[in-house]
């Protein structure tokens, strides 16, 4: 039977409607393509705004072929869900009977349906999701994780998997962190279009350096290659003016292509620090934000996981640590020496030396001052540049 064109629109409408109830985009139906910054704000720099246009351009062209899987991974506030909302509203908008849930609403959503006040029972409840000809799941990772949970999600994913049903996937997790499951199903390149977003904190535009709880990189943002002093002035030693000009040089050439290890070491207000923050500051105008961190202070993020208000587990920070791109330790060897701090260090030591991440190492003490565990490391020239500064230290004449 054909609707006559008189009511057409009329029925049109209702059918949109109900597809948007359907959807549970709710507050998110503003959020379109339309009116995202496929560039982010002004002054990102190039690789994060590239990482953010190539997530739109995934983003547009799933919404246009509603095929495959795309997972989006990235830190808060850096577009994952108003992509994942656009993606949902243009395919309402396209007649395609859509799902948008974060996954803790999800779960909510499956164990209200035991509930004598539910309309549908649980599986009628579950079989929707399993089957939606567009699934979008927001927020992954941030669910509880007991048994029944991880199950369900399993399940989900599977079914979802075994018939290829278009679905979106966002995470402020590492690709790694999925269990180890639904981690080996994500990687599969036939079906899923993975994009991690670099960006920053769009609803925080002042933090530039990435790692915001943790890195303490904007205590030194004026400190550059440009303003290094040289203290030329200073009456130094030969030697001592020598060891300042090879640090710098050392530095520089280390910023502008980060590998392996770099170590200064020298006595307090050396130039040290300084040196390190212009390499930090360097790779954070590239768009490539590093984690600047003290070492006394590393431990202390460490110690506040253990708290019971902790938003974040000891497990996972440390790994946020050691797996961070690029990581600056400033004044290693002026931690507490207790048997906790001296392993931890040791572990993080440990990793990004076998997985050969780019380091940059400070410290007032000699190298073979330092745990021995520790210099036998920093003493592989094929991976560690060391550098001593003999200059004494700055008094500011």
């Amino acid at each position: 039977m054909q609707v006559c064109t008189c009511r057409l629109k009329e029925v049109q409408a209702k059918q949109q409607e109900h597809l948007y109830q359907l959807s549970n985009l709710g507050a998110l139906s503003d959020l379109t393509f339309d009116n995202f910054l496929p560039r982010g704000r002004v002054g990102l720099g190039l690789t994060q705004a590239n990482s953010l246009e190539q997530a739109f351009n995934s983003a547009q062209n799933f919404a246009g072929m509603q095929k495959g899987w795309l997972l989006l991974t990235g830190g808060y506030g850096s577009g994952k869900t108003h992509l994942a909302a656009a993606i949902s509203n243009q395919a309402v908008a396209m007649g395609t009977a859509t799902i948008f849930l974060t996954v803790p609403d999800l779960l909510d959503w499956l164990r209200f349906s035991f509930s004598g006040s539910s309309e549908s029972n649980f599986e009628t409840r579950f079989n929707e999701i399993r089957t939606a000809p567009l699934l979008v799941m927001d927020d992954f990772g941030t669910q509880s994780t007991t048994p029944w949970a991880d199950e369900k999600l399993f399940q989900i994913i599977n079914s979802r998997y075994i018939n290829r049903l278009p679905t979106v996937i966002t995470s402020n997790n590492q690709l790694n962190d999925f269990e180890g499951r639904i981690h080996s199903r994500l990687l599969d390149p036939d079906l899923v279009t993975h994009v991690h977003i670099l960006a920053p904190d769009f609803r925080n535009p002042i933090d530039e350096f990435g790692h915001p709880e943790l890195s303490s990189l904007n205590l030194h943002s004026r400190q550059s290659f440009g303003n290094f002093n040289f203290r030329k002035n200073e009456n130094l030693l030969k030697e001592d003016l020598e060891s300042l000009t090879e640090a710098f040089q050392v530095s520089q050439a280390f910023a502008e292509n980060p590998k392996g290890w770099l170590s200064i070491h020298g006595t307090y207000g050396s130039g040290k620090t300084h040196l390190a923050a212009a390499i930090g500051n360097y790779q954070a105008a590239k768009g490539m934000p590093p984690l600047f961190v003290v070492v006394p202070d590393l431990l202390d993020y460490l110690r506040a996981a253990f708290a019971p208000n902790s938003g974040m587990s000891l497990d996972k920070r440390f790994n946020e640590i050691r797996t961070a791109r690029l990581l600056i330790l400033d004044d290693l060897g002026t931690q507490s020496a207790t048997p906790w701090a001296k392993e931890k260090i040791y572990q993080l030591f440990n990793y990004r030396y076998n997985a050969e991440l780019p380091t940059v190492i400070t410290s007032s003490f000699l190298p073979d001052q330092l745990d021995q565990r520790i210099y036998s490391r920093l003493s592989d020239r094929r991976l560690c540049r060391l550098v001593v500064i003999s200059a004494p230290g700055y008094t500011g004449k």
